[in-house]
């Protein structure tokens, strides 16, 4: 099987041409220097599954193209593509996700929940206006529930379903439940038969308020004590203001408290004249003594048809709330569908869910056995888990040399290192890919650089789980890094093809793989190619440290000298270093380097230059050593000829380029931009230079444009 990729300004990627051939092998390894094509690839693959389009997010202007195919000339689908991300803290702060379920039923559950959502919050929003109910304690959906004696709202949803789609419109859809139900009312209403006196009340009442020439429905006997009492306890009569009331006998004015209490009295005794009113009044209104009741009673006198319902004011909540749902039949119906539908998808998760029990627990030992980290993992809640659906609570057992004892992730994440954080983003990872195994689902897996921040024991039990995903003949590997170290270990103990070891290279804004030229110690490809300049250039700083180990100070003090500008830096030439060559690598005796009377030095700035106007951006470890020396080089002469003072520069004994430096800012003999570009040098250039044969990973991970810059600039420098 093959796979095309042919991709245009996607994201960093201006364009890209590769076929992966996974016919003879499962596993690409691909090392991209920072700032290449890794995460731009990984986002472009990721986009592919999770059907998002892909463009350039700085030019969004730019003609876009992802075509991802197969030999056969079909596109690789979304489902068989999974990018596993780098770790991010983020995600790693999210509630940990329904582990027992694989991650495309956990998706299929979530969409289920939150379609039914959506349509329950429609409905309960149109349910909310129609009742009043607006608090946070007393919603719609609770006392829907309470009303039907329901667990949940959708239950009860569900249990109507027929009598309101059989129902017609009724006036009750007009009554504002929160009007007449709460906690003072139902209280009241439970007392008795209140209903059948309140009606009988309210009724003759109203007669009898309609003939007195002061009170009314709207202003009855207590809205007129209350008016007095706050006239009274604000000082009204005491500042010697009056109130006129009117009547059909014309107006009368009012001095003082006592006269209005005395005209009020005057008018209740009138309408309650009558010994059997009297007598209901009194039994009623002792009982209204709070706001809640008053407002109660005085919507009933604005809705007098309900009275004779309130009997069985039971069964009115709930013909109330079923005449709100006939009112809203058709999001009512739409929650019911989207219910019913999503039930089953529901039921369906939590019955894998129940079969996979033994898989979780496979994967979860698999990574506490592979993984070095003081804490091990179980869900404590597995029989909820199993037998309810509930999302599992994952518990961590944390253990030290002396004991061990359950804690919360917030509390265990306070306590461990990066590493052990990045671990349990693992976890998710590897239960995704054992499903995916498990499921016989053949996969592209792109992973980019899933190693970063790992101490070396644990990245190799994730290098072991990669080895183990590439063996199983389920999926085609690509993996990414910009970690040379971890990029040649993974070659390595995968046993990749060589041809499928590839680098990242830059022709102009164009990206390509090509396959990597080291696959082993660079320095025994060097050895054997010295007479070529750049290997010749790139082997001084190895066998400088030969001779040094070896005793050999002579040659160590030479090979020094083409390090660093010494006063016998261009008398060194090609020949002189050939007869070293040939003292310090014995195997190397008929060794013949080109133009034997040219200085060293020459060659160095002639190989630099080449180097510089190279168009094709590599990562080659030779090209970024020889750079640097030439631009050490180039800095030193520059500096030793501002300082015009020999004595001082030959009396440097260690650190020349850092001591140079220190003097020529001392001495203010160079411009700001010259200091600038000489700090730049003494940052980016010595580890470059003193390396050994098992240090050169860190130089390989630093893009060589940066090298190539610097040296144009160092070129210039008067």
């Amino acid at each position: 099987m093959k796979v095309n990729a042919n991709l245009e300004n996607c994201y960093g990627i201006s364009k890209l041409e590769y076929s992966f051939d996974f016919t003879t092998s499962t596993v690409y390894a691909i090392y991209a220097p920072n700032g290449f094509m890794k995460t731009s690839l990984s986002k472009t693959f990721d986009d592919i599954a999770k059907g998002r389009p892909t463009s350039d997010l700085i030019f969004p202007e730019r003609p876009n193209r992802r075509d991802v195919t197969y030999d056969d000339g079909n596109a690789v689908e979304a489902e068989n593509v999974f990018v596993i991300e780098p770790y991010n803290q983020d995600f790693s702060s999210e509630k940990t996700s329904l582990l027992l379920v694989n991650q495309v039923l956990k998706k299929q559950y979530d969409a289920a929940l939150k379609a039914i959502s959506g349509e329950q919050q429609n409905l309960f929003a149109k349910l909310k206006q129609l009742s009043g109910l607006t608090g946070r304690t007393v919603t719609p959906e609770s006392e829907f529930c309470r009303c039907f004696n329901k667990k949940s709202a959708l239950d009860g949803i569900e249990a109507l379903r027929d009598v309101v789609e059989a129902g017609g419109a009724s006036d009750l859809s007009t009554i504002v439940y929160a009007e007449l139900f709460n906690e003072k009312t139902l209280a009241f209403l439970e007392s008795g038969a209140i209903a059948s006196q309140l009606k009988e009340y309210i009724s003759k009442y109203n007669d009898l308020v309609s003939q007195s020439p002061i009170l009314s429905k709207a202003f009855n006997h207590y809205h007129a004590s209350t008016v007095n009492k706050q006239l009274t306890a604000n000082g009204f009569f005491a500042a010697q203001h009056s109130v006129n009331l009117k009547s059909s006998e014309g107006e009368e004015r009012i001095e003082s408290a006592e006269e209005l209490t005395k005209k009020i009295d005057g008018e209740k005794q009138k309408i309650f004249a009558d010994k059997e009113l009297s007598g209901k009044f009194d039994a009623i209104d002792k009982k209204i003594q709070n706001d809640d009741l008053r407002k109660f009673r005085d919507y009933l006198f604005d809705n007098q048809h309900i009275l004779a319902l309130l009997q069985d004011f039971k069964k009115l909540q709930k013909e109330i709330w079923i005449a709100y749902l006939i009112d809203q039949k058709e999001l009512f119906i739409q929650l019911c569908e989207e219910y019913k539908n999503g039930k089953e998808i529901i039921e369906k998760s939590v019955a894998q869910a129940k079969t996979e029990r033994t898989d979780w627990e496979t994967v979860v030992a698999m990574f506490n056995r592979r993984f070095s980290v003081p804490f091990t993992m179980r869900v404590a809640n597995q029989d909820e888990v199993i037998l309810k659906g509930s999302a599992p609570q994952i518990a961590f057992v944390f253990a030290d040399s002396e004991s061990s004892g359950s804690v919360e992730r917030d509390a265990l994440l306070k306590v461990l290192s990066q590493g052990e954080k990045r671990a349990l983003y693992i976890l998710n990872i590897l239960f995704e890919i054992y499903t995916r195994q498990k499921q016989d689902k053949e996969t592209l897996l792109l992973v980019d650089d899933i190693a970063d921040s790992f101490d070396y024991k644990n990245k190799y039990a994730i290098i072991e789980y990669l080895r183990d995903i590439a063996n199983s003949g389920k999926f085609k590997c690509i993996f990414l890094s910009h970690n040379f170290d971890f990029h040649r270990t993974v070659g390595s103990r995968l046993n990749v093809q060589r041809k499928k070891r590839l680098h990242a290279q830059r022709n102009g804004r164009a990206v390509l793989l090509s396959e990597e030229q080291y696959q082993k110690n660079p320095f025994l490809f060097w050895k054997d190619n010295l007479s070529t300049p750049r290997y010749c250039i790139c082997a001084i700083p190895f066998v400088r440290n030969l001779a040094e180990y070896c005793g050999q100070k002579a040659d160590y003090d030479v090979l020094t000298s083409l390090l660093h500008i010494k006063p016998d830096t261009r008398g060194i030439t090609c020949k002189n270093l050939e007869d070293l060559y040939k003292r310090v690598l014995v195997d190397k005796q008929k060794l013949v380097l080109n133009e034997p009377s040219k200085p060293v030095v020459d060659l160095i700035f002639e190989s630099a230059l080449e180097i510089a106007n190279e168009v094709l951006a590599n990562a080659e470890l030779e090209s970024k050593i020889v750079l640097s020396i030439a631009i050490r080089l180039k800095a030193e002469s520059h500096m030793i000829a501002r300082l015009n003072d020999l004595p001082f520069v030959n009396a440097i004994q260690e650190n020349q380029t850092l001591e140079l430096l220190k003097e020529y800012k001392a001495r203010l003999v160079g411009s700001n931009e010259e200091i600038d570009l000489l700090e730049q040098v003494n940052l980016m250039t010595p580890e470059n230079i003193h390396l050994n044969s098992f240090m050169f990973e860190p130089i390989l991970d630093m893009g060589s444009e940066h090298l190539r810059n610097l040296y144009s600039a160092v070129s210039a420098l008067p």
